[in-house]
């Protein structure tokens, strides 16, 4: 479940073949008083796409105002049929600068596999993108200053993904909305997310995940509304405070995983209502989830588990009805009751309470009527085998499989009906 947004967002990146590039330009005549810089003639608008793939293609296009489809500054996606003797896995781009006359791109804007391109300055005078804007893994690239004209993307994704070097996202700071998708991932020495400021909305989904030394979400901070959302695998990131005016998730996914130094989840109090799944694993310092309290629907149902220092789910009590989907508690070691979850009636799919190796009874799930497909309870060593059966007694539909076993060992008197 947790990696479902991050494979979605995977799944749209695969682009159609690219033109050659081909055309001419007389090069025009250069100012030596305005500096290489500045725009010194006019070759209005490149008709197609075109892909840089040498730093000569960089000077077939200058002198263009406006591009009318896709400009590839990366090498062919493995994923399209060109030939082996096509396809270079890094390109070498070092110069953007006789792009400066560009101001508008119609299509994609894709800027990929250069591994010795430290600025996008050539690019400074673009103020609109028509489709998706992908960053990926250039290794040198240390800013985004060159795309600070940047206001206008009318198509999809803004995808920053495996920068090595880049410390700054300061260049999109006027971008104000992402159409689809915010996904900022694998970018190995970003601290904070300062570019982003001015983004309010994001309707598909925002993704922030794999920083090792990311320590806040600040930069986030005006968007209110998303589709999904994911918070992952960044093991410096102490708050979520930056999330704090976004108030629901509308479209999916909330997901909060494995984040090893959060210790709350205060950023995300404002939020009222998560669309699909509620996702909360695998963070070592978590010890509750009294921020969720606001949280009265969760229309896909929830996942909590591996958060090893969590006590109690008394954050979620405010949260009622039934799931379309899976309830899930498993491997929260401290965890000693599921009170939180007494506003829950039914289960669409699957209940599972595994592995909570202080869990001591089944008190929270009292309201629970239904389970549609398997419901599976084992390994839990504190827990008696009687609350286990009491459960599937008060069951007045399904479940289709039942697995219990490795519970503790007790006898129920009288036993229940339905005791396996």
């Amino acid at each position: 479940m947790r990696y479902l947004l991050l494979m979605v967002l995977a799944a749209l990146l695969v682009y159609g073949g690219c033109s050659d590039g081909s055309s001419s330009s007389d090069g025009g005549t250069t100012d030596t008083d305005t500096g290489p810089n500045e725009c010194t003639q006019d070759l209005g608008e490149y008709s197609g796409d075109f892909q840089i793939l040498e730093q000569s293609d960089v000077a077939t296009l200058a002198g263009y105002t406006s591009i009318s489809g896709y400009l590839w500054i990366a090498p062919p996606d493995p994923e399209d049929s060109y030939p082996d003797d096509y396809y270079v896995e890094n390109i070498p781009i070092t110069d953007l600068s006789e792009l400066i006359c560009l101001d508008s791109v119609g299509g994609f804007l894709v800027i990929s596999d250069n591994p010795s391109l430290t600025n996008l300055d050539g690019l400074s005078n673009i103020t609109s993108v028509g489709g998706d804007l992908k960053i990926r893994d250039n290794n040198s690239l240390t800013d985004l200053d060159g795309l600070s004209s940047l206001t206008s993307m009318s198509g999809g994704f803004l995808l920053i993904f495996g920068n090595a070097a880049l410390t700054s996202l300061g260049g999109l700071s006027n971008i104000t909305s992402v159409v689809w998708a915010l996904a900022i991932n694998d970018n190995a020495v970003l601290t904070n997310l300062d570019g982003l400021n001015n983004i309010t909305s994001v309707s598909l989904g925002l993704s922030i995940a794999n920083h090792p030394v990311l320590t806040n979400l600040d930069g986030l901070s005006n968007i209110t509304s998303v589709g999904h959302l994911l918070v992952g695998h960044n093991a410096a990131l102490t708050n979520l405070d930056g999330l704090s005016n976004i108030t629901s998730v509308d479209d999916g996914y909330l997901q909060i995983y494995d984040n090893a130094v959060l210790t709350n989840l205060y950023g995300l109090r404002n939020i009222t209502s998560v669309d699909g799944e509620l996702l909360i694993e695998d963070n070592d310092a978590l010890t509750d989830l009294d921020d969720l309290s606001n949280i009265t629907w969760v229309g896909g149902g929830l996942s909590i588990g591996d958060n090893t220092a969590l006590t109690n789910l008394d954050g979620l009590s405010g949260i009622t009805g039934s799931f379309n989907r899976n309830l899930l508690i498993y491997g929260n070691d401290t965890l000693t009751n599921l009170d939180g979850l007494s506003g829950i009636t039914s289960v669409g799919w699957n209940l599972g309470i595994n592995n909570n190796a202080v869990l001591n009874d089944l008190d929270g799930l009292s309201a629970i009527t239904s389970v549609n497909e398997w419901l599976s309870i084992f390994d839990n060593d504190a827990l008696p085998d009687c609350d286990v059966c009491d459960l599937l007694d008060q069951l007045t539909s399904g479940p289709t499989s039942i697995d219990v076993h490795d519970n503790l060992d007790d006898e129920c008197t009288p036993v229940p009906a339905s005791c396996p």
